[in-house]
């Protein structure tokens, strides 16, 4: 008799599998023992016939039971050692696991990186001043489920097989277009890998370039991103200060000579906001002739820019081949996306494109022939004129906001481009933040701390509030609200 008993997954196969499993292996039904006819049980227990049958098939499938024909089901008569070995009531565990093996110097260099991953938009947030989120309230959703169901429509078995690693042509066609008309890039489209986000593209370089111990000159603060590929991959971080003009090679330490790398943010230095001028990019440049270094510069928002004509790209000053550009679609379309692109040195080409055949072959190709329909069509352009109006309307709130509410408490830098205030709150000192940001949560705002973009802590306490994913009611609505927590 087999006794069935309510299953953990829930249904009626899976507590008949269960249930016959752990009397086999348990000893209960031994060895050859023959188990009741599908229809037998199935009447006994008040179950469909079906689900005896499915339930069988797979302890089948599995080695635990036999047919033979006209005579019926049977306990297999032999069964691998680890599982045959009874399995005592209250015994779970069985054997001792074997001990795990150890990470490797990559595992566990990226075990231990500092910090947690990024959370998800938190619940209960009435007000949000989360960073890095572009508006998605007038994102073209209509045009791009036209765009994306053409593309499907179309779809041949050719477009279901294995694409170049490199990415789709037409998409890194438009992409050479596009930043040489916006970003002085010039780059024919075979320089162009398309990733899967601008992490890819750091993740691509670091192993490409980067040995353990190898220095990599980096901005103080620096996007969090970086700096873990950084350490995942052994590299030894060399920070040089960064304020509203971007890195200052001249503070760096003397290590900088003997780097391997240079990551930079020099048209909205992440986090200050701080725009690189031509003389230091220039500087950075002679740097990386000098020293055999790479530059990687991270346009990651350059698109948002509310005054002034945007400063020329430092690949588009390169004469010699030492930087990589990396671009994302993340903040100009919407970060679930995940289309990001990189523009090489010539010479670099060919093992990239091999390091992203390794990492995951290519990046998923519907999405890139959509987005190639939306940037020849004239679409993205459009939308990002809208966007920029958008999100310049929403940084203007935010001024005016912390103007009426916070005045002579705080002092905004970065407030010319991107999608975020670096806000400095005058005698709060650089540790002092926790109490704020969870009363401010209790009363339903999001802020978020500077504080971790740091290798050195700063003096005075700083907030990075985002403000293109609210509207223009919500902004002063919440800085109110900050204002009265903050008394």
């Amino acid at each position: 008799m087999v006794l069935l008993k309510a299953a953990a997954r829930g249904s009626i196969r899976a507590s008949i599998y269960e249930s016959i499993r752990e009397a086999i292996l348990s000893g209960g039904l031994g060895a050859g023992a023959r188990l009741p006819s599908s229809r037998d049980l199935a009447a006994e227990a008040g179950v469909s016939r079906n689900s005896v049958l499915t339930a069988y098939d797979q302890l089948m499938a599995e080695g635990y039971i036999i047919a033979r024909k006209g005579s019926g089901t049977y306990v297999a008569p032999e069964l691998p050692d680890d599982m045959s070995a009874p399995v005592r009531a209250g015994d779970r565990g069985g054997p001792a696991p074997p001990a795990q093996p150890p990470l490797s110097a990559y595992g566990r260099r990226t075990a231990k990186a500092p910090g947690e991953l990024p959370a998800s938009r938190l619940a209960g947030l009435r007000y949000d001043f989360r960073y890095g989120l572009p508006p998605a309230d007038g994102f073209p959703y209509t045009l791009w489920r036209k765009k994306m169901g053409g593309r499907l429509r179309r779809m041949s078995q050719q477009d279901m097989q294995y694409a170049p690693p490199e990415g789709y042509g037409p998409l890194r066609e438009a992409i050479a277009a596009y930043l040489s008309r916006h970003r002085g890039v010039e780059s024919a489209p075979g320089q162009i890998i398309v990733v899967s986000g601008s992490q890819q593209a750091l993740d691509l370089t670091a192993r490409m370039l980067l040995d353990p111990g190898d220095g990599v000159l980096i901005e103080e603060p620096h996007y969090l991103g970086a700096r873990y590929v950084f350490l995942a991959a052994g590299a030894r971080l060399i920070p040089a200060p960064a304020g509203p003009d971007g890195l200052d090679l001249s503070a760096a330490p003397r290590a900088a000579a003997r780097a391997k790398l240079a990551y930079v943010t020099p048209s909205h230095q992440f986090p200050t906001g701080g725009v690189m001028p031509l003389a230091r990019r220039l500087e950075l440049l002679g740097w990386a002739g000098r020293t055999g270094a790479y530059v990687i510069e991270d346009d990651y928002d350059s698109e948002f820019r509310y005054g002034g004509r945007p400063v020329e790209a430092i690949q588009a000053l390169d004469r010699s081949g030492r930087v990589i550009y990396m671009g994302t679609f993340s903040k100009t379309m919407f970060p679930a996306l995940r289309i990001g692109y990189l523009v090489l040195p010539p010479a670099l080409v060919e093992p990239f494109k091999r390091a992203k055949w390794l990492a995951d072959r290519h990046t998923p190709v519907l999405e890139q022939e959509a987005m190639a329909d939306f940037i020849a069509d004239g679409d993205y352009e459009r939308h990002l004129r809208r966007s920029r109006q958008r999100s310049a309307s929403r940084r203007a709130a935010l001024l005016e906001a912390l103007e009426a509410h916070l005045g002579g408490r705080t002092e905004v830098w970065g407030a010319n481009a991107g999608l975020h205030l670096l806000v400095w709150l005058n005698g709060v000192p650089g540790r002092g933040l926790d109490p704020l940001i969870g009363r401010a949560a209790e009363a339903g705002v999001g802020i978020y701390s500077a504080f971790p973009y740091y290798l050195k802590p700063p003096p005075r306490a700083g907030l990075l509030l985002g403000f293109a994913s609210m509207n223009e009611k919500e902004i002063p609505a919440g800085i109110r609200i900050l204002a009265r927590v903050m008394g």
